[in-house]
């Protein structure tokens, strides 16, 4: 019998990479689609899996519409990768990002609370809930202290997504994964804004790279990875809350030189402090402690940071080329 599946936020970059997996094990994959102006599907198109998924108009913020794409897709699992995610943009719509990011998770549990509460839940928490965290290394037992309206929305999908588990015996599991980056990775992030500026200058159409805090520091993995471990808690027997990431931290300069050094460029030539681009409250260094997440799931990474800075400036100098 093939299993079906939902996913939320299927045309993002983490939907993606999840949708691709999911139908190389035999599932049938439905996709929550929010219609939107522009191009949405890029990403599955990319992957070449537009043709191979099964889309349902729906919205986190219309209860009504969930309902419907669960009579419809009839999953034994939904994941839950819809949101407004990202930081920046939370401080100037920190309603909206509470309303997608926030309650349109409650939304989802709640519809599976309504027309099926054996249906396996994923939810997709964030290492920017931890924030200003007075752990050097974050794990499960770390402290919450969200920096951003969106860290806090985040945050309340957890609890929400952890209290529908403890009150209504839901099968609910939490991801708090740390940064995870890809080519299909959004252009507003500034691991691709790295990347992508990188490819531009290298082609000649820009010569600088503006970014704000070079000090920041992060755990940045391959999305592509992150995606079998966010199954697996799927599949474990009981649910539970997992952190997924690497284990290694670098800073942002850290990750710009890597980049530029990919392309056979000194980032110290090029890039551009912008003070406009600093976060209202920075979130200094974040770093993961996946041991759960190894011992347990037997999860880890495949792909090395410098593995993935290469593989994502080689996609954009593909781009920008016109050899992609």
């Amino acid at each position: 019998m093939i299993s079906h599946v939902l996913i939320t936020g299927i045309t993002g970059q983490d939907g993606a990479y999840l949708a691709k997996l999911l139908l190389e094990k035999g599932y049938q994959v439905y996709g929550l689609l929010a219609r939107r102006s522009t191009d949405t599907l890029w990403r599955l198109r990319y992957l070449d899996i537009a043709d191979r998924v099964h889309l349902i108009d729906g919205d986190l913020t219309d209860l009504s519409s969930l309902i419907r794409a669960l009579e419809k897709s009839q999953p034994s699992e939904v994941y839950n990768l819809a949101s407004q995610s990202f930081v920046a943009t939370s401080w100037e719509q920190p309603l909206l990002t509470a309303q997608m990011t926030g309650l349109g998770a409650l939304h989802v549990l709640e519809a599976i609370r309504l027309i099926n509460p054996k249906i396996r839940f994923y939810q997709a928490s964030s290492s920017e809930m931890f924030g200003l965290s007075a752990d050097k290394i974050q794990n499960e037992r770390t402290l919450f202290h969200p920096r951003s309206p969106y860290g806090v929305s985040k945050l309340f999908a957890h609890w929400a997504t952890i209290n529908y588990r403890e009150s209504f015996g839901i099968h609910a599991s939490s991801g708090i994964l740390f940064n995870h980056e890809s080519p299909l990775r959004g252009i507003e992030f500034v691991s691709r804004k790295i990347t992508d500026g990188v490819a531009q200058i290298k082609v000649g159409k820009a010569k600088k790279l503006f970014l704000g805090n070079l000090e920041a520091k992060r755990d940045w993995g391959f999305a592509g990875d992150y995606v079998q471990a966010m199954w697996l808690m799927t599949q474990q027997s009981q649910p539970a809350d997992y952190v997924v990431g690497t284990g290694r931290s670098a800073s942002v300069g850290d990750f710009a030189q890597m980049a530029f050094a990919t392309a056979g460029m000194d980032h110290r030539e090029y890039v551009q402090i912008d003070p406009s681009l600093l976060r209202l409250a920075e979130v200094p260094h974040l770093e993961c402690d996946a041991s759960l997440a190894r011992d347990k799931l037997g999860w880890k990474p495949k792909t090395s940071l410098e593995e993935l800075v290469k593989m994502m400036v080689e996609a954009d100098l593909k781009r920008w080329t016109g050899t992609a």
